[in-house]
C-alpha cells in the first residue's frame, strides 16, 4: 500500500464523516417536521433553518462518491453493484426530500401536508439505509474472488445492520434537535431541548447493543482491538457531553458534540475496515484490499493537486454560507420561500 492509496481512503473517509456531521441535521430538522411541531407556522419555523444550505450539505456525498469511483474504481463497482436497491432507496428519498422543501414553499396551507410528510419520511429512510449499507458492509458480504457480490434479503437485512440503521437515524434526529435547539427562538427551541434529552435515554441502550452485536458480528476487535475500543468509548464520552450539554442549556456544545459522535462511527467503521474496502464472507482470501482496489498510482498523484489546489475555496465557501446564515429564527419572522 503506498502512501497516496492511504490518502484517498483516509480522505473519503473524512468526506463521509463531513456528510454525516453535516446533513445529519438536515436529516433530524426533516424528521421533525411531523414529530416535533405543533402547526404550520412551527414547520415553517424549523425548515428555514436549514432552507439556505441542505442542497450544499448533500454536495459532500456526491463528493465522496466521486472521490470513490475516482480514487478505487473496483470499490465503488462492487459496493455500487452489490447495494444497488439500497442506492436506489436512498436515492429516492433524497430526491422526494428535496422536493419537498420547493413544493411545500408553493403550496396553499391545505395542501402542504402531503409535502410536510414526504420530506419526513425521506429524511428518515435516507439514514436509515445509510445505517442498513455500512453495518452490513462491515459485517461482511457474499463477495467472490473477482469481486462479485452475489447477496440475499438476509445479507442485506439483518439484526446487526437494522440495529446500525436504527442507530445512525437516532443520531441523525438528536443532531437534529440540537441544530433546532441551536438556531430557532420560542416555544419550538424549549421542545426540541427536551425531545433530545428524553431521546438521549434511549440512544444509550442503542449504542451498547450495536457495541455488543460489533463485537459478535465483526473481527473489528480482533483485527483492531485498541482503535476499535478506544473509537466506542469516545463515541459514549461525545454522547455523554451532548446530552449534559442539553440539560445545561449548552446548545453550540450539544450541536458540535452530537456531530462529533457522527464522526467518530464513520471513523470507527473505516479503522475497522483498513486496510480493507470489503470484506467477503465467503473467504477473507477474497477480501477487497486497498491496494488492489485503487486507480493507478499518476492518477492519485493528478487528483491529489486537484483536490489540495480546490478544496480550501469550498472549505472557506461552506464556513462563509454558514456565518452569513448564523442568525436564529424566529417564529414571528418568517417569510416567503426560504
Amino acid at each position: 500500500m503506498t502512501g497516496l492509496q492511504l490518502m484517498w481512503y483516509v480522505l473519503i473517509g473524512i468526506l463521509f464523516a463531513g456528510f454525516f456531521f453535516l446533513e445529519g441535521f438536515d436529516f433530524g430538522v426533516g424528521m421533525s417536521v411531523q414529530t416535533l411541531t405543533h402547526n404550520e407556522q412551527e414547520k415553517d419555523q424549523i425548515v428555514h433553518t436549514i432552507g439556505p444550505v441542505w442542497d450544499g450539505n448533500e454536495v459532500w456525498l456526491i463528493t465522496a462518491g466521486g472521490a470513490m469511483f475516482a480514487s478505487f474504481p473496483y470499490w465503488y463497482a462492487s459496493l455500487f453493484s452489490g447495494y444497488y436497491l439500497i442506492l436506489l432507496l436512498i436515492l429516492v428519498g433524497l430526491i422526494i426530500r428535496g422536493v419537498s422543501f420547493e413544493f411545500r414553499a408553493k403550496m396553499p396551507e391545505d395542501r402542504k401536508n402531503m409535502w410536510n410528510w414526504t420530506l419526513t419520511i425521506g429524511s428518515t429512510l435516507v439514514p436509515f439505509m445509510f445505517g442498513l449499507l455500512f453495518t452490513s458492509m462491515v459485517q461482511g458480504m457474499p463477495i467472490d474472488a473477482e469481486g462479485n457480490m452475489s447477496a440475499h434479503f438476509g445479507d442485506y437485512v439483518n439484526l446487526f445492520s437494522v440495529v446500525g440503521g436504527i442507530a445512525l437515524t437516532l443520531l441523525c434526529y438528536l443532531h437534529g434537535l440540537n441544530y433546532i435547539a441551536l438556531k430557532t427562538t420560542g416555544p419550538i427551541r424549549d421542545r426540541a431541548r427536551n425531545y433530545a434529552s428524553a431521546f438521549y435515554g434511549v440512544l444509550y441502550f442503542g449504542l451498547v447493543a450495536f457495541a455488543a452485536l460489533l463485537y459478535f458480528k465483526t473481527d473489528f476487535f480482533e483485527k483492531h482491538f485498541a482503535s476499535t475500543l478506544l473509537l466506542l468509548i469516545v463515541i459514549v464520552a461525545l454522547t455523554l457531553i451532548a446530552n449534559i450539554s442539553v440539560f445545561k442549556g449548552k446548545e453550540m456544545v450539544a450541536f458540535i458534540a452530537s456531530g462529533l459522535t457522527m464522526v467518530a462511527l464513520v471513523g470507527l467503521l473505516f479503522s475497522g475496515l483498513f486496510p480493507r474496502v470489503l470484506i467477503s464472507s465467503i473467504d477473507p482470501s477474497y477480501d477487497l484490499l486497498i491496494a488492489e482496489a485503487s486507480s493507478s498510482h499518476y492518477t492519485l498523484k493528478i487528483m491529489s493537486y486537484l483536490s489540495l489546489t480546490i478544496l480550501p475555496f469550498v472549505l472557506a465557501y461552506t464556513a462563509w454560507t454558514y456565518y452569513i446564515f448564523r442568525k436564529r429564527i424566529s417564529h414571528t419572522e418568517l417569510t416567503e420561500g426560504y
